[in-house]
């Protein structure tokens, strides 16, 4: 249900979704069974000329049976959602299946650095490949992901991958994902980190094979256009530019103006 409203772009993502759809079933039985129940005795049990409101203390078993019964029904349904719950949780969250590539992330006030590893499948190598606010990934693969912040509680979100996870500072949080089809999508700061935390996105682009290569290539040799920029309308201005805003009143100069 929810893939009707944001793209389903991950190998988990049909869990989450899942998951929350059971909530929404259980839930929403219950919801529209107590409101039919309320609207059905306030219809029934109205004030009538002639009849007066009867005392019930509740301590005859006839009278509350009406409350324990639906008390262990809603017991018995919050079983189902734990267990459902765990389960989602083990295979995405404690379980970390082999990998076939790894990046760093990294949040900062307020922008996102990502590492990604080369040819040799290792970080902290000659031939690593850093970008800003954009993450590249290869269709099929599974990624193990390095997640740390540089300053404060960020979250590292991705809706279209179902994917949230905080940034805390001092750590570094594993994870994992495998993306599953081709796109650019939102990369966001689900954790409020100051001034800037409403303009913290980047752009997450899963690309076929030879997509990702040629991209890398153009990491590596300077000729890159940025996906995240051209995603916000915008192209990548010069270096000599980056810094120039033709509004001086505008909120980047007040958020330079901070550092």
């Amino acid at each position: 249900m929810i893939e009707y409203f944001i793209y389903s772009a991950s190998s988990f993502a049909g869990d989450i979704d899942d998951l929350f759809f059971l909530i929404t079933l259980i839930i929403g039985f219950w919801f529209f069974l107590t409101f039919g129940a309320l609207v059905y005795f306030t219809i029934k049990f109205r004030k009538k000329d002639g009849v007066k409101a009867q005392y019930i203390t509740g301590e005859k078993h006839s009278e509350t049976k009406w409350t324990h019964y639906p008390h262990f029904a809603v017991i018995a349904m919050d079983v189902v959602i734990i267990a459902a719950n765990i389960l989602v949780w083990v295979n995405i969250k404690q379980t970390l299946p082999p990998r076939d590539n790894l990046v760093r992330v990294i949040g900062q006030q307020w922008s996102w650095s990502f590492i990604h590893a080369g040819p040799d499948g290792e970080l902290d190598t000659a031939d690593d490949i850093a970008t800003v606010n954009d993450l590249h990934l290869k269709i099929g693969d599974t990624y193990h992901f390095e997640l740390q912040s540089r300053d404060v509680l960020h979250n590292f979100a991705v809706p279209a991958f179902r994917l949230r996870q905080d940034a805390v500072p001092g750590r570094t949080i594993s994870g994992w994902f495998k993306p599953t089809k081709i796109g650019t999508y939102d990369l966001q700061c689900a954790e409020m980190c100051g001034y800037g935390h409403g303009i913290m996105g980047a752009a997450v682009t899963v690309h076929s094979e030879e997509s990702y290569n040629e991209t890398m290539s153009q990491i590596q040799n300077g000729t890159y256009e940025s996906h995240y920029q051209k995603r916000m309308g915008t192209k990548t201005g010069m270096p000599s530019y980056t810094s120039h805003f033709e509004d001086e009143g505008s909120f980047a100069v007040l958020l330079a103006s901070i550092f």
